[in-house]
């Protein structure tokens, strides 16, 4: 076994859109039961959340699409952290991911820009409550926006899409 295979570790996204789910807190002993250490979760679900606390899970936290542009005011972004990160301190908070694939070629693009101001508010209200070194601000970006994307360090964006960079 490689050192690499030897320090893996198995994230998996937790959706809840469909009928039939099972509860979070069923979720969450699946999670501890099969080794996956990492969670990804679209929106703050206050139920996922609370089944998360003194897990050990870490978490990546999305912010969803139609949040954005509220979060453009810092007063919200302080509240948006208080509420759904703060609140939940046994929750092992590693990322907020920060929109969804926000493409400005498509029906997201009244999201587009909305996205870097929305982080920055994140950014600040993290670093206010004190969690900056604890939990990273990002977005999930679309492929599609590269027009270049091999190898890595060669990567482009089409240039429609600078204007909401």
């Amino acid at each position: 076994m490689s050192v690499y295979e030897e320090n893996a570790q198995v994230g998996v996204c937790n959706g809840r859109v469909g009928d039939g789910l099972p509860s979070e807190q069923d979720v969450v002993t699946f999670y501890r039961s099969n080794g996956i250490t990492r969670m990804r979760i679209y929106d703050p679900n206050q139920a996922t959340l609370r089944a998360l606390q003194g897990t050990n899970i870490e978490l990546i936290l999305d912010v969803p699409n139609d949040v954005l542009q509220s979060l453009n005011d810092q007063n919200a972004a302080n509240t948006w952290v208080r509420n759904n990160i703060q609140n939940f301190p046994g929750v092992r908070f590693r990322y907020i991911a920060v929109g969804n694939e926000v493409d400005p070629n498509n029906e997201s693009r009244r999201f587009a820009n909305f996205v870097l101001s929305a982080m920055r508010n994140l950014h600040g209200a993290i670093r206010a409550a004190g969690l900056g070194n604890q939990i990273k601000v990002s977005t999930a970006t679309y492929t599609g926006l590269l027009v270049n994307s091999s190898p890595p360090s060669n990567g482009a964006f089409y240039d429609n899409v600078w204007g909401f960079l």
